[in-house]
């Protein structure tokens, strides 16, 4: 992974020297790619990730684009102001006397707030801590997650049972079988799915009847609705589950 990030790094700066070919002096193309290759050191912030690093890289933009401000940014580095007299020959030393600029501009981030980002890798922390010290938890929310997937496809029956309610039976089984959880954090859980579909398709199926009357435009309405009122209740499941597992853990 850490050689799959370098290697976009790489590639990014490679088109950006290719793009400042013919249009920087080779000192100053030289000095741009290096620059370059420092600020998104830095922005990177040592990771090892292969999506963070393709995400600064966006934010950086077109490398070619990047090289255009360069050349406009020396240009005007280099041309001399009204109010002062022309240099004279050898004054300035480094970046001055090279036509460069010290430093590479800070790229426009769309960082979230600190708090934010705190709390975000926190987040990341407690699911990476689940999957590793609770498999049986874990694999539990991910089948309830499926059975919520599942709803939307009209998928053939195995027996006399849909695929999401098989898939919910054996998320249900992971979820009673399991230690870490209280009993009544477990029938909250593992109920929440067919409480949706029953009492949640009860009472919204009964509302989009309306004034229509008899069985038919009710039943219709009930399964037009329970389906959804299914992800619903799996996706409450599997946020109380986990809310809780982190609380115990």
């Amino acid at each position: 992974m850490m050689e799959r990030a370098d290697q976009l790094i790489l590639n990014y700066v490679s088109k950006a020297a290719d793009a400042a070919y013919g249009v920087l002096r080779p000192e100053q193309r030289l000095d741009f790619t290096r620059r370059l290759r420092a600020r998104i050191e830095e922005e990177r912030g040592g990771s090892q990730n292969a999506r963070d690093v393709a995400r600064v890289l966006a934010r950086f933009g077109d490398p070619a684009a990047l090289v255009e401000r360069e050349a406009r940014r020396l240009a005007d580095a280099s041309a001399p102001s009204p109010a002062s007299p022309p240099p004279s020959p050898g004054a300035g030393t480094g970046a001055a006397r090279s036509g460069t600029t010290a430093a590479f501009p800070r790229v426009v981030d769309d960082a979230v707030p600190p708090g934010v980002a705190r709390h975000t890798r926190m987040a990341r922390t407690a699911a990476r801590t689940v999957v590793k010290d609770r498999p049986r938890e874990a694999a539990a929310l991910v089948v309830l997650v499926v059975a919520a997937l599942l709803v939307p496809f009209d998928l053939p029956a195995v027996a006399i049972f849909r695929p999401p309610a098989i898939a919910w039976g054996v998320a249900a089984a992971l979820v009673m079988s399991s230690e870490t959880w209280t009993l009544r954090d477990r029938l909250i859980g593992a109920g929440a799915p067919m409480l949706g579909y029953t009492a949640g398709g009860v009472v919204v199926g009964g509302l989009r009847v309306g004034d229509r009357p008899g069985l038919e435009a009710f039943v219709l309405e009930f399964f037009n609705t329970s389906g959804i009122m299914f992800m619903i209740g799996a996706g409450a499941g599997v946020c109380w589950l986990f809310l809780r597992l982190l609380d115990r853990d």
